[in-house]
């Protein structure tokens, strides 16, 4: 059973006047303990990136950054076609954009979470996922890495010594084989289903798959997305099924 968890949230994701989520970040951010805030690729701007910053130091949230695709209008989750050194050169932009806007406010970057598509990608590709984690030993070699347990990135990871967080995804369907059913459209889940799927899984590390099979899963940290329909309610419920089983919530701490 686990007695303290990680929330984290993708947050911080629209541009100029155009949002995704149906809710404001600020009404997410007292029930989470990590945000990883869009940097601009998939969404996000700077002045997105600057309130998120500011939002995160008000109500004691560590922030992360989450470099995406170069794929606004796909929101980042359409597989791009780019050479292994153009997308880490992406990623270490991003980073570097959110952990200045850290630095203004006196907070470290706290962890690197790739977004959609390329989250997925660079768990299978392990060409991809060695040249992030070797260019994240040089420029954060004490900065965890956000990913899937089952997957190249945190293998990856593991090897070569980078701090790394295996996440637990509660408002995303699992596969037999321990990986989430990667969708482009979400539609509003049950929140009172969604408390008793991450239960289970803090209580027992079991996890429902979409066949029906119970399987295993190990992780260190839950998310939940800020654009799925009824994130706040969501949100509210995962608070509620913490308090009833005595689960502290707290960033991971590394």
């Amino acid at each position: 059973m686990k007695k303290v968890m990680d929330i984290n949230c993708d947050m911080g994701e629209a541009f100029g006047h155009w949002k995704v989520s149906d809710v404001d970040d600020e009404q997410i951010m007292p029930y989470i303990s990590s945000a990883n805030v869009a940097t601009g690729f998939h969404a996000g701007d700077p002045n997105h990136m600057d309130r998120l910053a500011q939002l995160a130091l008000k109500y004691g949230v560590k922030v992360g950054a989450h470099p995406g695709y170069r794929d606004l209008q796909g929101f980042g989750r359409r597989k791009i076609n780019a050479s292994v050194k153009e997308l880490v050169n992406d990623m270490i932009y991003q980073i570097g954009a959110m952990r200045e806007f850290c630095s203004l406010y006196g907070m470290p970057l706290n962890h690197v979470k790739p977004h959609g598509a390329l989250y997925m990608e660079m768990a299978v590709n392990k060409e991809l996922a060695i040249a992030f984690i070797d260019a994240m030993q040089k420029i954060g070699k004490d900065i965890p890495v956000y990913c899937m347990g089952n997957s190249e990135t945190y293998k990856v990871a593991l090897e070569k010594g980078q701090p790394v967080v295996r996440e637990f995804y509660a408002d995303r369907d699992y596969g037999d084989n321990g990986s989430i059913v990667f969708t482009r459209h979400v539609d509003k889940i049950d929140a009172e289903a969604i408390k008793d799927k991450v239960l289970l899984a803090c209580l027992e590390n079991k996890v429902k798959t979409v066949t029906g099979n119970i399987i295993p899963i190990e992780f260190e940290s839950i998310c939940f997305h800020s654009d799925t329909p009824g994130s706040l309610d969501i949100a509210s419920k995962l608070k509620e099924g913490f308090r009833d089983k005595n689960i502290t919530l707290s960033a991971y701490n590394h």
